[in-house]
């Protein structure tokens, strides 16, 4: 395992503002202390119908003067059937919460993205209103308040210089739209721009009488659209444009072929961002991207990278004399952040630093700290998320602690402060405050404290075993609420992640405590493909999905029922989505142990996968090649070509509008299983994506919510035997 250098101790008393491995100590002794008083009075746990009181924190923006943290919240409109997203505002004196935090945005517009100037003055953030075509909006922060208001000329996310006299943004000059190309039969034809790919061959009688699409790209669909995607060589590529922060007409300082993202101001009035000269080559299989630099003024775009491997997420240090940014050099590999010195002539001097070469995380996005010495970062670490910090040539530290994941971290100028986001196994996410030395922190919002009162929830509880091979896997077991050692047998549910490359942890998991208050014991787990336990561990699964892994859930399944008497052996369910939803179908097919299942966004024939999905290159780079060139281990790894030893109930759950794992795998599974006997049912929600579960439409994902528990109720608690394993079952598994 790594080893990070920790802050020291801190000698702060526990309170409200606490030193925080105090505070994370006893709030953890509390916490078990209030779960195990709320087990014996209280019977409710988490429903379905909870999803719709919970509210959560997202985007955080601390004014530079620390006076104020901006940040969203997001509830549930449940009679509209949707989401409605606020910016809220926090007072703060001397880096503490003062007076209560008030929406300064209508419920009725969502609102997302907020942005301070650099003197505060002015608080900018994004929101479509009524028929306007431009999403950004400005608020007068700190001085009589009034309507929220446009800047003539700024159409996108605004990035002001440092000396507060310029804006810059990027946009397609010529278009205001955002690549979506709506509409269906009947659409006009200035809807239909993008339809007909301009380099088609075939022809039409009458384009009057056509209203289809002709393609000739292979990004003609991507997930979470619902409509089909414009050629590429019809939609205008996003400039950097400058406008004087008064308003005024923007001048485009680039006029590239290819898109410019990621825009920041040095302190010498250029503008670094990130870009890919190379991103409609659809047939490269290679990470790309550069470093770009543009004077404020205009004149020649620079390279500063090298051309090879990717390069993004410039930051330039206070002093302007070197930039920060992510490097990954091949697919696979492991990224860094490195730091490169900026010449006289602008470019960069020498070889990059890299600040991670030791460290074999995968860093996010870096921010420099306000005096110039260090670089500060968020990661995944097993089942946390926290900031950390590089020192060139020391190496790198973590700076928060605790079972929990921290994101959204925002900075104050003079870098005394922070504030982020933090959410744990039992508690979603709210708004806390800190020192950036992550010594001290408060809770500052409450939002979901009322409902969280009145059910039980119970804690995740850490369970690492080794597998065959004796690679150690971390992962949590949720008791059913009420359950005592002791008590008569239980089943169990096997939650499985998507990815692979992502990970559970320490984070708030509805569906979880929904099995748990039906009855369940929920386990769930970061087998090998799992990120945030290192480079190798995360691609330890390449060529071998549902080898290894396999073996790492299974190791768990009898851990578990070795830590756990109370589990039922004969009483263990499966579920997970994505990767998960493949790993479900993946199980039941090489194993009995499962006698209940519920597949979600799954994939079951890995060659039909990769002809509709939009993500062809995972398998490409996970399988060493498309179909054509690895048959074989597409179909000796497809869940398809063993459907036949399905015995397991399961339940398919699919989003009709799905791009990322399109519904025909599910249509296979589903039939398959039909003309096999066991029993199946097929649940298809209509204008959903891949993202259902997490973002769609409320209705439809709480009734995803209610599916889940009444398919595992009726298998595996109404209609489910207790007793020894079923014959034929192996107990190793």
């Amino acid at each position: 395992m790594r080893s990070v250098a920790a802050p020291a101790v801190p000698t702060a008393g526990v309170g409200c503002w606490t030193g925080l491995r105090p505070f994370v100590l006893v709030v953890g002794a509390l916490l078990s202390a209030a779960l195990a008083a709320g087990a014996v009075a209280q019977e409710a746990g988490y429903t379905p119908e909870h999803y719709y009181r919970m509210m959560g924190i997202g985007e955080v923006a601390i004014s530079p003067d620390g006076r104020y943290v901006a940040f969203t919240v997001t509830r549930v409109v449940e009679e509209e059937n949707r989401r409605a997203r606020r910016i809220w505002l926090q007072p703060l004196a001397g880096g503490r919460p003062t007076g209560p935090a008030v929406a300064i945005t209508g419920s009725g517009d969502d609102s997302s993205d907020p942005r301070w100037s650099p003197d505060g003055s002015l608080l900018a953030f994004s929101s479509k209103r009524s028929d306007d075509p431009n999403p950004i909006w400005f608020l007068r922060i700190g001085a009589p308040g009034g309507e929220a208001f446009h800047i003539e000329g700024v159409h996108s996310a605004p990035v002001w210089s440092p000396d507060g006299t310029r804006i810059a943004f990027v946009k397609a000059p010529d278009a205001d739209r955002d690549g979506e190309v709506q509409g269906g039969g009947g659409a006009s034809a200035e809807s239909r721009e993008g339809w007909i790919a301009p380099d088609a061959v075939s022809r039409t009688l009458d384009p009057d009488r056509f209203d289809g699409r002709v393609v000739t790209s292979t990004r003609y669909k991507r997930d979470g659209r619902l409509a089909l995607q414009p050629h590429y060589q019809t939609v205008s590529k996003r400039q950097i444009m400058v406008v004087d922060a008064e308003g005024g007409v923007p001048e485009a300082l680039t006029q590239l072929p290819f898109h410019a993202n990621e825009p920041v101001w040095s302190p010498d009035g250029r503008l670094i961002f990130s870009a890919d000269e190379r991103e409609d080559d659809e047939l490269a299989t290679e990470p790309r991207g550069d470093i770009w630099a543009v004077d404020g003024a205009g004149g020649t775009v620079r390279r500063l990278t090298s051309g090879t491997g990717s390069s993004d997420w410039p930051a330039v240090s206070p002093d302007g004399r070197r930039i920060a940014y992510r490097s990954l050099p091949t697919r696979g590999a492991q990224p860094d952040l490195l730091v490169a010195e900026i010449g006289p002539d602008g470019h960069f001097r020498g070889e990059p630093l890299n600040l991670t070469a030791e460290w074999d995380l995968r860093p996010g996005a870096p921010r420099w700290t306000a005096d110039g010495t260090a670089l500060l970062f968020s990661a995944g670490m097993e089942g946390d998320a926290h900031l950390f910090r590089a020192v060139p040539g020391e190496g790198v530290e973590q700076v928060t602690l605790g079972t929990r994941r921290l994101s959204s971290f925002s900075f104050a100028a003079d870098g005394t402060m922070m504030a982020f986001v933090a959410t744990d196994a039992t508690n979603p996410t709210e708004l806390y405050l800190g020192d950036t030395a992550g010594n001290t922190e408060e809770k500052v919002t409450r939002f979901n404290d009322e409902w969280l009162s009145e059910v039980t929830l119970m804690p995740a509880e850490e369970l690492r075993w080794n597998s065959g091979d004796g690679t150690e896997i971390q992962g949590w077991m949720i008791r059913p609420v009420g359950e005592a050692a002791g008590d008569a047998s239980a089943p169990m549910i096997l939650k499985i992640h998507g990815g692979p490359h992502s990970a559970y942890g320490n984070t708030f998991f509805p569906t979880f405590h929904l099995l748990s208050a039906a009855g369940f014991y929920v386990l769930y787990a970061n087998p090998r493909g799992s990120s945030g336990y290192g480079h190798d561990f995360e691609y330890a699964t390449r060529g071998e999905w549902g080898i290894v892994d396999r073996d790492d859930l299974l190791a768990g399944v009898r851990a578990a029922l070795d830590a756990y008497p109370g589990i039922d052996s004969t009483r263990i369910g499966v579920s997970g989505g994505s990767y998960g939803g493949f790993m479900t179908n993946w199980l039941t097919a090489t194993t009995d142990r499962f006698a209940a299942a519920v597949t979600s966004r799954s994939i079951a024939n890995w060659e039909s996968w990769w002809g509709t999905s939009d993500a062809q290159s995972l398998t490409e780079y996970e399988f060493y090649g498309p179909p054509w060139e690895e048959r074989d281990l597409y179909r000796r790894l497809s869940p398809i070509s063993y459907v036949e030893n399905v015995t397991a109930p399961t339940l398919v759950i699919h989003s009709e509008n799905d791009y990322r794992t399109p519904i025909g795998d599910a249509e296979q599974w589903f039939m398959s299983l039909r003309k096999l006997g066991v029993p199946v049912e097929m649940v298809r929600y209509p204008r959903s994506s891949h993202g259902l579960s997490r973002t769609g439409e409320p209705w439809l994902l709480v009734d995803r919510l209610e599916r889940i528990r009444s398919w595992f109720v009726h298998y595996l608690i109404d209609a489910a035997p207790t007793g020894p394993s079923p014959p034929g079952a192996d107990p190793s598994d």
